[in-house]
């Protein structure tokens, strides 16, 4: 299965790293920058050639490209071309590092990408932070986490899913998260926390279904009633994820523009974290589930390069 082809983002088909080092140097060169250069040309090449070019600069100017884009670009267009400019595996390394040893913990860091990437990303974004910061990734959540919320964190990094549907456990699945919810005096969360970190997506749609059937209710609208905080957003966010990533994403982007103030962090990361793997779908999810499309909520939200960059991520109106 080649999830690659669902990006937005493609590497360019006639590559030459020395002439983007070239037109990247000239665009930040003289009097004024030009943004719209830089701009265009790396959200029209992919992760691999951006660094490819990031050498190819340094060999040729003896600079580091991410210094010099920095010293000329600002605000959120400046973090937005870090972005790009950041292997993905070390993005994520980077945010989980910056969640954990920010001033206070952001929770929506760790929750939206351990909720979200496959087991072999989550044992890649493990050894990588230990390699980077000669730390323990688990350690350090523990030390700034509580509580099942830190539970289910510990089991999502094991990144020991089980493969396959289990058939014979998928009532017995619904069943126990019923009697450890719906159907209790308080909320026994380990059953929601051990069920819904361990198994497969396959099989949890499966056991969604089931519970469905015996309880009437959506397993979101029951995590919604039976916990809270950041627990629930963790819980919520497995689940959708299970029943499918791009839907969750896009569900994600549309809350970070929609009401007061943008929340731009989330936007830059997604729109940068997915434009090679399944941007495609949740723009496609994103006009399913509501009455906008991706373009035109990015368009009426941002402004300046920073809008003109996302809306090449975004490669479209769905309109």
């Amino acid at each position: 299965m080649l999830q690659a082809s669902r990006g937005t983002v493609k590497p360019s088909g006639n590559f030459n790293a020395s002439a983007d080092a070239e037109t990247l140097r000239k665009a930040m060169k003289g009097l004024g920058t030009d943004e719209d250069a830089i701009l265009e040309l790396l959200t029209s090449r992919s992760n691999a050639q951006r660094q490819e070019i990031k050498t190819t600069y340094k060999t040729l100017f003896g600079k580091d490209l991410i210094s010099d884009l920095k010293g000329e670009l600002g605000g959120k267009f400046e973090t937005l071309i870090v972005a790009l400019m950041t292997p993905p595996l070390a993005y994520d390394v980077t945010l989980l590092r910056n969640a954990i040893k920010g001033a206070g913990t952001d929770e929506k860091v760790l929750v939206q990408i351990l909720a979200s990437r496959t087991p072999q990303q989550v044992k890649d974004i493990v050894a990588s932070y230990r390699q980077e910061y000669d730390d323990d990734l688990e350690e350090d959540i523990c030390g700034d986490t509580s509580g099942h919320f830190k539970r289910l964190l510990v089991i999502l990094l094991q990144a020991n899913r089980q493969t396959g549907i289990q058939g014979a456990e998928i009532e017995n699945d619904a069943q126990v998260m019923f009697k450890a919810g719906e159907q209790k005096f308080g909320t026994d969360e380990q059953k929601f926390v051990t069920i819904l970190g361990n198994r497969s997506a396959e099989h949890l749609r499966k056991v969604f279904d089931a519970y469905m059937k015996m309880t009437g209710y959506e397993m979101e609208e029951t995590i919604k009633r039976e916990t809270s905080g950041n627990l629930r957003d963790l819980l919520l966010a497995v689940v959708k994820c299970a029943r499918d990533v791009p839907t969750y994403f896009a569900e994600t982007l549309y809350y970070a523009m929609k009401g007061a103030g943008t929340d731009d962090d989330t936007l830059i990361r997604v729109m940068v974290s997915r434009s090679e793997v399944d941007m495609l779908d949740i723009r496609a999810a994103f006009r399913r589930l509501f009455a906008c499309s991706l373009h035109s909520m990015i368009k009426g939200d941002t402004n300046g390069d920073y809008r003109k960059a996302l809306l090449l991520l975004c490669a479209g109106d769905d309109a």
